[in-house]
């Protein structure tokens, strides 16, 4: 009887936790989402850290500018015409310093290197649908600010869309472009979709910030290998590429949102290409995993009648980077066509 009275009294002397507790192993379900909210509530601490560390490991190396309450991070290196360089999609300007390509553009140019909105360390406020147009429009204000026009502009992949939307919109602030593996003419991309994800409102936010950064880690050197390939992921952009500052929560919503706009871009733009007027530079991996050379590239440079087309064998997507001589020679290029374009015809001589 007094056992039974012990073990009475112990029953009713448990913890409000422990009968929280039971009463959920009475409620599967119930266990499951509390488990599931607790081990996104552990990501999103984990994700926080890794972030902060990576700012703190990797601090801005630029200056930076402010155009409409946006700030833009920019490195800016050696003297002569204005270059402009754009990133591609989940890049940023370590990706220019990385290759090298900045270096050797400084010996004879001024270089500018933007982190785009949302990349690297600069803003990308919630209020603006950041199309290429929409980014054009704040580089071209930035360019002005920093008295940096007409400018001679590259963009790699995405950032090639803006340089085009860039030279479309003010042509007289651009003298040459060198458009590097863009995408330029829309096409059925299931890995554009998957890509989107935490570009969605709500859904996204809580992806990016618990899911994404993890499975981003975890999938990192895959993809990689992908958009080098048939290249070796080159050792340059292995030590000086901060892939933790690519994956945090803020640059992850960027990269996703820009998945997203790529094809509809591509429709909006593809009758407009034959309004550029200044010397434009085509150059692309001619093994690019990612995006068909010849249905892009090798398209633009038949629709732009004074286009140069330049594909490189044995090359991926990340031309900059394993073909930097080969870009840099496009650079030049642009550059000479530019002034070729800017002298005036010799006059036949008087009758």
């Amino acid at each position: 009887m007094n056992i039974l009275k012990t073990k009475a009294g112990l029953a009713t002397k448990r913890s409000p936790a422990s009968r929280a507790m039971s009463e959920l192993g009475d409620h599967p379900y119930a266990t499951a989402a509390v488990v599931g909210v607790a081990a996104l509530a552990v990501a999103a601490l984990v994700n926080r850290k890794l972030a902060n560390d990576a700012e703190r490991l990797n601090p801005p190396q630029g200056r930076f500018v402010e155009v409409d309450g946006v700030r833009l991070h920019y490195v800016e290196r050696g003297k002569g015409d204005p270059l402009v360089l754009l990133h591609g999609n989940g890049s940023m300007v370590q990706d220019f310093e990385s290759s090298g390509l900045l270096d050797k553009a400084a010996k004879n140019y001024r270089v500018i290197a933007f982190d785009r909105p949302g990349y690297g360390y600069s803003d990308r406020p919630r209020s603006t649908i950041w199309t290429p147009e929409a980014q054009a429009d704040l580089i071209h204000r930035a360019l002005e600010e920093l008295d940096a026009t007409p400018a001679i502009v590259l963009g790699h992949s995405w950032g090639a869309s803006v340089a085009v939307a860039l030279a479309v919109k003010y042509e007289n602030s651009v003298k040459a472009l060198v458009l590097a593996s863009g995408y330029y003419y829309p096409t059925a991309r299931i890995d554009v979709a998957a890509a989107s994800g935490p570009a969605i409102p709500i859904l996204g936010d809580i992806l990016r910030y618990t899911v994404a950064p993890l499975l981003g880690r975890i999938m990192w050197p895959g993809v990689m290998r992908k958009i080098f390939g048939p290249a070796a992921v080159p050792r340059k952009f292995t030590k000086g590429f901060p892939a933790g500052l690519a994956l945090r929560p803020s640059q992850l919503r960027a990269s996703a949102a820009e998945s997203a706009l790529m094809i509809p871009d591509a429709y909006g733009m593809r009758d407009r290409y034959s309004e550029l007027s200044m010397p434009v530079v085509i150059i692309a991996g001619e093994l690019d995993r990612l995006i068909d050379t010849d249905r892009q590239s090798g398209q633009l440079h038949r629709d732009v009648a004074q286009s140069t087309f330049h594909s490189v064998p044995g090359a991926g997507h990340m031309v900059h980077q394993t073909a930097t001589s080969r870009v840099m020679a496009a650079i030049d290029e642009a550059a000479a066509a530019s002034v070729e374009r800017r002298r005036p015809h010799a006059m036949p001589p008087a009758a």
